[in-house]
């Protein structure tokens, strides 16, 4: 299996701009990525809406990392299943990857082995530097954030487009000395789309490769 680096050998060598945390975790990483093409995603079709409870890592197969959060931190994946097996797979590996992301903020993968598995490209780039505001910041994340309108596009044998929404107006962002957690109030903000291409490996493994964010976008909306 191809080596990817780890997130401190990474981080050593991508240049990150200061940028105010806001919410939680994960909600506008996308917004570094300096590919504004990504911007361009074609949109993607409807999959089952089916709601399921919160979701603890995927069972660990050869090769894949496992994947611990804090008890503080849940992520709620709804519509994991369409009956599709390609667009279940998809749904899977993001599902990782967004885990990998708070797992790399909150400090349970501090060699971001999970990170550099669910990502690739300008997506890597876009993780770490998200990952690296937080650390700036001396601060991680806890409660809640709900993952729905999860939609897939198969666009070939390698290649997929999910377009998905994220509450995170149960999430904040936490003092790593103090514990202070930093609630902020629910607004349009506090829910946010992502736009995101995913390439599948060598190894099988649906990485993501570009992701754009748009915080308050009017179709999250609840």
């Amino acid at each position: 299996m191809n080596r990817r680096p780890t997130l401190l050998a990474a981080l050593a060598l991508t240049a990150i701009a200061a940028l105010t945390l806001s919410a939680c975790g994960g909600g506008d990483e996308g917004s570094s990525a300096k590919d504004k093409d990504s911007d361009k995603i074609a949109g993607a079709d409807t999959g089952s809406e089916k709601s399921t409870p919160p979701s603890e890592s995927a069972p660990v197969t050869e090769g894949r990392p496992k994947i611990e959060l804090p008890p503080d931190v849940t992520l709620v994946f709804e519509g994991e299943k369409t009956g599709d097996q390609a667009k279940d797979a998809v749904l899977a590996d993001n599902a990782e990857r967004m885990r990998a992301v708070d797992a790399a903020i909150a400090g349970t993968d501090t060699n971001g082995e999970a990170l550099a598995f669910y990502n690739t490209g300008k997506a890597l780039e876009a993780a770490l530097s998200w990952v690296n505001q937080f650390e700036e910041a001396g601060a991680t994340m806890t409660g809640e954030v709900r993952y729905y309108d999860r939609k897939v596009t198969i666009e070939g044998e390698k290649s997929a487009v999910l377009i998905f929404c994220a509450d995170e107006s149960k999430g904040f962002s936490k003092d790593k000395k103090t514990n202070k957690v930093h609630k902020t109030p629910v607004t349009k903000n506090s829910y946010v789309l992502y736009n995101t291409k995913l390439d599948k490996s060598a190894e099988g493994v649906w990485q993501t490769s570009q992701i754009v964010s748009s915080r308050g976008a009017a179709q999250c909306q609840p």
